[in-house]
């Protein structure tokens, strides 16, 4: 799911978003108007900020900080700021490509396509969940399959099943996104058997800005008993001017 848009910092009191005045016209939505909305409202105009993701298994834990900026869905930036070992690894992504720079050895490594789907950073989150190759508004179909009531509110369920030509490890998703706010709740990933592959949740829904969005997401792996990753939003801007030279290649070596 949109992980670099899609999580903010804990501000103050929950407040009605703008984004609630939609909730008048829910009954006459289509799931894909649904996801677009959601998307817009998770993702921005621009965002940057910083998140912590813990990594949890049945025998250890260990987390990364990492600062992100992102300019609509064409251009992500990432770069590791903690644990020491790792400070200083970057990862770019233009359109449809996307690079990662090695500090220890000053190299840049173009990620092809075929490793999208891998872990991003030994995590349970793929490179593609990141930095977002492929899109849930553009790459997939949408069909509304009915309203379900969830601890967390009233919730249209949309299943997204993804076009022939979509990288995806995944047959189709279902979604769960509140009327009220457009926030999405939770969504399941399904495999060509049908079968749970993944689960992700996002929890702690505030108010940022003009827009009410969750602060975590943690993702369960189906078939791994006790494997969680949690991340984390510490901080975030919304729609504030991002300089270019921060989606470069040059940018990338830095170490800024």
């Amino acid at each position: 799911m949109r992980l670099l848009s899609v999580i903010m910092i804990v501000v103050c009191s929950f407040g009605r978003p703008a984004a609630s005045a939609f909730a008048q016209d829910a009954p006459s939505m289509d799931a894909r108007s649904i996801i677009v909305r959601s998307d817009s409202i998770m993702r921005g105009a621009t965002q940057q900020g910083t998140y912590t993701m813990t990594i949890i298994r049945p025998d250890w834990e260990r987390s990364t900080t990492f600062a992100f900026w992102s300019k609509g869905t064409e251009l992500s930036f990432i770069r590791v700021r903690e644990p020491a070992r790792d400070r200083g690894i970057a990862f770019l992504k233009r359109d449809r490509e996307m690079w990662n720079f090695i500090p220890r050895v000053n190299r840049v490594i173009k990620i092809p396509p075929s490793m999208m789907l891998q872990s991003w950073m030994g995590s349970d989150f793929t490179n593609d969940d990141l930095v977002k190759e492929s899109s849930v508004v553009d790459d997939y179909e949408h069909a509304l399959i009915g309203v379900d009531t969830l601890d967390a509110g009233v919730a249209w369920h949309v299943s997204l099943t993804p076009l022939p030509e979509t990288p995806v490890a995944w047959d189709r998703v279902e979604e769960w996104v509140r009327q009220e706010d457009y926030v999405s709740l939770k969504a399941v990933y399904f495999n060509e058997r049908g079968e749970e592959v993944r689960t992700i949740l996002f929890e702690d829904v505030r108010h940022v800005d003009d827009r009410r969005i969750p602060l975590r997401m943690v993702l369960l792996e189906t078939s791994k008993p006790g494997h969680k990753t949690i991340l984390q939003l510490d901080d975030v801007t919304f729609n504030e001017p991002i300089p270019d030279r921060i989606f470069s290649q040059q940018h990338l070596r830095s170490g800024g």
